[in-house]
């Protein structure tokens, strides 16, 4: 068994990197919840049924002013978010390639627990400790300190609670965390159902931040109820008797270390926003890639499955050309596919049909939270690859919109609406040019006349109203060169897997 006074060096570490991985994780979270700051317990998300809400702003599914989710975002401070201030695409960076690291640490720190026996410290092997965790609370109540354990370095709540954090709340946000992934449900729809669905999971994740938030305020206190020089000396030098003053100024220094990190990295993301989004890729994007690739979607929701109301993400283009088509039912509509083709094709509503129908039941996953579940009718749009024939050095399928977003979205943002995606998206199963949506013609607020759903992707790779098709093999010299509009615009990640 081994010495319960000594504190080896694998736990000081990966007690600090914790503690900075975990405020990360925390900050950056709250970024993404700022985009959409409300709270589902199931699919589809009607306005006004949330069970939580963090935001004055309040939009009904009737309203008759027209409103996109966008409208619910939240520009939260940068002192709780990370970076803050709108800032959705950059928060998504920080929390997916921190949680990389916080996982690495926590798959170390398992193993080192168990090799070296300190296991005996976390994991209860007698239901005894039951009792002795509600009397020791009690002891607390009466304002004083429960024994230790016999032989170990804590008592009976305290050990209870250390194995409930490390082996039930964190696994707990891992497969939580998995089970909003639009790659993930698409490929496995049995996954997100263990948890009510997509919103249910994204609950259950926002208590397990809560969760972890409640156990720091706690376990913070209880350090200082218990002696916080002593508290020190056990978690920095590793050992109850080790110099007490020594292990508090090392402390002091080391979490002031971490603020101020976290501070610089918080003003660098925001001052050098492209900087951060390609360093951070470095890490996000390979995974993100890799899941894009290997799962395909294998949704077969039903008609009973479909939600009450869509979400409607981007205002419709607003310049005449548009209006005029829209007014005439897109009656002389027509597709140009270009590019690096063999056979480029412009191709009317009719013409597209022709290539072939299918139709599906789908969940549709926004980068900002919400979901919802729809049928879309098209044309797969593997007909189309094989019709245009792409050279083979082809690399990305570039959609672009119909919506000049500096006129339907402003903020300082500029240009036409378009997105890259990798060519083996174009041939997944379940990759469509949408035409119609529940059973009607596709509604002019989804996409009208045309749209593409990529069912293993975030929505914003799914373009509406599209204009024309290029196959290129380079994206670098698009628009700003990050390989679509809000990867442009607002430092997306390419890949949107996750």
């Amino acid at each position: 068994m081994p010495d319960p006074a000594i504190f080896p060096w694998f736990v000081v570490i990966t007690h600090a990197l914790t503690v900075f991985f975990m405020l990360m994780l925390a900050r950056s979270g709250i970024e993404v919840l700022a985009s959409f700051p409300k709270m589902y317990w199931n699919d589809g998300c009607p306005p006004g049924r949330e069970w939580a809400r963090f935001s004055t702003k309040m939009y009904g599914a009737d309203s008759r002013r027209p409103w996109v989710s966008l409208d619910e975002e939240e520009a939260w401070n940068p002192v709780i978010a990370m970076p803050g201030r709108k800032n959705l695409g950059l928060g998504r960076h920080w929390h997916f390639m921190t949680v990389h690291f916080w996982i690495a640490t926590g798959i170390v720190y398992i193993a080192m627990v168990f090799t070296s026996g300190r296991w005996h410290f976390l994991i209860p092997t007698e239901w005894s400790v039951v009792p002795d965790a509600i009397e020791a609370v009690g002891t607390y109540l009466q304002f004083e300190l429960p024994a230790k354990l016999p032989g170990e370095p804590y008592n009976a709540v305290q050990k209870l609670t250390y194995f409930a954090v490390v082996f039930l709340l964190a696994p707990l946000q891992i497969i939580t965390g998995a089970a909003m992934s639009p790659s993930v449900l698409a490929r496995f729809p049995w996954y997100g159902k263990l948890f009510g669905g997509k919103q249910g999971a994204r609950s259950i994740h926002f208590i397990g931040l809560c969760a972890f938030a409640g156990f720091v305020v706690i376990h913070t206190a209880m350090v200082i109820i218990h002696g916080l020089p002593l508290g020190f000396a056990k978690i920095v030098l590793g050992h109850e008797t080790a110099d007490r003053s020594l292990a508090v100024a090392i402390g002091t220094i080391a979490l002031a270390a971490i603020v101020l990190i976290h501070v610089l990295l918080t003003v660098f993301a925001r001052l050098r926003p492209r900087t951060a989004q390609h360093l951070l890729g470095v890490v996000v994007a390979p995974f993100e890639g890799v899941l894009s690739r290997l799962f395909t979607s294998r949704q077969r929701y039903t008609r009973a499955d479909i939600s009450e109301y869509h979400r409607v993400n981007g205002y419709p283009p607003v310049d005449p050309e548009y209006e005029r088509m829209a007014a005439d039912d897109f009656a002389d509509y027509r597709l140009p596919v270009g590019g690096r083709v063999a056979n480029p094709v412009s191709l009317s509503l009719a013409e597209l049909r022709e290539l072939g129908w299918a139709t599906q039941i789908c969940n549709h996953n926004c980068i900002q939270g919400w979901n919802s579940i729809a049928e879309w009718g098209g044309v797969p749009l593997e007909r189309l690859v094989d019709l245009v024939s792409p050279d083979p050095d082809v690399t990305h399928v570039v959609f672009y919109a119909m919506d000049d977003k500096g006129l339907t979205e402003g903020e300082g943002r500029y240009g036409y609406f378009y997105e890259a995606v990798p060519i083996f998206l174009a041939r997944h199963t379940q990759s469509l040019l949408a035409l119609e949506m529940n059973g009607a013609p596709l509604p002019i607020e989804h996409g009208a006349p045309v749209r593409v759903r990529f069912e293993t992707q975030l929505g914003y790779k799914m373009v509406k109203w599209i204009k024309a098709v290029e196959f290129v093999d380079d994206v670098s010299t698009i628009g700003l060169g990050q390989g679509g509009y809000r990867e442009d615009q607002l430092y997306y990640a390419n890949a949107a897997g996750i």
